[in-house]
């Protein structure tokens, strides 16, 4: 059999509100201990050859959460852009736009930007429901992801099985890859031993 290699992953970082919880801080201070375990994973992908990355940034349900989570998650996901655009990247944020809980900061990615040079496809979901997502396929038979590729593996951090609403169709053929240990305990090998998992799967697409 040979050895699978990823071309887009997917990344779902949950853990922070627990990891804050156990080091004696507040829910919402653990999503700034996010941030610079993104950084490094994009710097693992890249040297690895992944042509494109997403990460869950927050979904539409998220935003049910008491204000100050909230407003937490969301400026840690206008810093990690902030952050990304510094690291040479072909960028783009999606997720309902149209809602006051997406922020203003953001809007000018919605459409794939390359900043610092470009590189790598990045995709950012912020403010992302499923069900938003789907809302036009109606109209023009595309999703309003359809700039995002389909995916070929998932990586959830926190020990939770469940995709959480994760790009319904792009998933579609992914596999699931679930680390226990917490987002922003990441460590570059968590990330090598997904991608080493991968490759012993036998990925078949349905045939």
């Amino acid at each position: 059999m040979n050895k699978q290699r990823a071309k887009h992953i997917g990344i779902i970082p949950d853990g922070n509100r627990r990891w804050a919880t156990g080091c004696g801080m507040q829910k919402q201070d653990g999503y700034s201990y996010g941030l610079e375990p993104g950084l490094r994973l994009l710097r693992a992908a890249r040297e690895e050859g992944i042509k494109e990355v997403t990460y869950y940034g927050f979904t539409a349900d998220n935003c049910k959460r008491p204000p100050e989570q909230v407003q937490a998650f969301r400026d840690a996901c206008v810093k990690a852009v902030d952050m990304l655009t510094q690291e040479g990247a072909d960028l783009l944020v999606i997720g309902d736009s149209s809602s006051r809980c997406f922020p203003e900061e953001l809007k000018q990615y919605t459409k794939r930007t390359p900043v610092h040079g470009g590189g790598l496809k990045v995709n950012f979901l912020v403010n992302y429901g499923w069900k938003w997502d789907l809302s036009h396929i109606q109209e023009d038979g595309e999703p309003n992801s359809r700039d995002i590729s389909r995916i070929d593996l998932i990586i959830r951090w926190g020990g939770m099985r469940r995709l959480s609403g994760f790009l319904p169709i792009q998933s579609v053929y992914a596999d699931f890859y679930v680390v226990d240990s917490l987002w922003p305990d990441y460590t570059d090998e968590d990330f090598y031993q997904a991608l080493a998992w991968y490759g012993k799967q036998d990925v078949t697409l349905g045939g």
